[in-house]
């Protein structure tokens, strides 16, 4: 059932499906695990695989990286059961170069210097990019919710990560004011650089 208008006679071509799992380990570490699949809704004729039935994975990438608290990746781990060209196996490879990258502010221009164009893969890439927004809604929330369980009270001087990212969590707005009526028309502290 689809909540859009209704759409004009047509047939199904293409889905891509993209799944994205946090995990807390039990070594205190993170865990987001990622999954990309590509299937044709008709008999596809691979170069290198032949006909490959409708439904047929012509990608299925898994994807797993795991964290520290500063959300820094300790680890890369891929695997690649459906890949269009046995040459894309080689991909995975280039992953470790994000071993040791920070997910934060220019997380896109770490991945497209460590991956861009031929360094590595456009999916593998694309999960990466997406990763990080899986990476904040599972791991800040959660650690939130195990300091309040446990007694510790935030400290309220510095805004939530997600305030300012997006037009419902606008300083300026009306969702900021009723939740979070003390970050309201906050604005950063904008460091001067010193004169020379």
């Amino acid at each position: 059932m689809s909540l859009l208008p209704p759409a004009a006679p047509r047939k199904p071509l293409h889905t891509r499906t993209l799944r994205f799992d946090g995990y807390h380990r039990e070594d205190g570490l993170w865990d987001i695990e990622a999954r990309l699949t590509d299937t044709k809704a008709y008999m596809w004729n691979s170069l290198e695989h032949g006909d490959m039935p409708p439904g047929t994975p012509l990608h299925d990438m898994l994807l797993r990286v795991t964290l520290d608290d500063d959300l820094k990746i300790v680890a890369i781990d891929t695997a690649m059961p459906g890949a269009p060209h046995a040459v894309c196996q080689l991909t995975q490879l280039p992953m470790q170069k994000m071993v040791g990258e920070t997910i934060g502010p220019g997380w896109r221009m770490k991945i497209d210097k460590a991956l861009g164009g031929v360094q590595g893969c456009t999916h593998f890439r694309e999960l990466l990019f997406n990763l990080a927004t899986a990476a904040l809604q599972a791991i800040p929330p959660y650690r939130a919710r195990v300091r309040r369980a446990t007694g510790v009270v935030e400290t309220g001087d510095q805004p939530p990560f997600f305030l300012g990212q997006c037009m419902t969590w606008d300083f300026d707005g009306p969702t900021v004011r009723e939740h979070f009526p003390q970050f309201a028309g906050w604005k950063p502290v904008r460091r001067t650089k010193p004169e020379q």
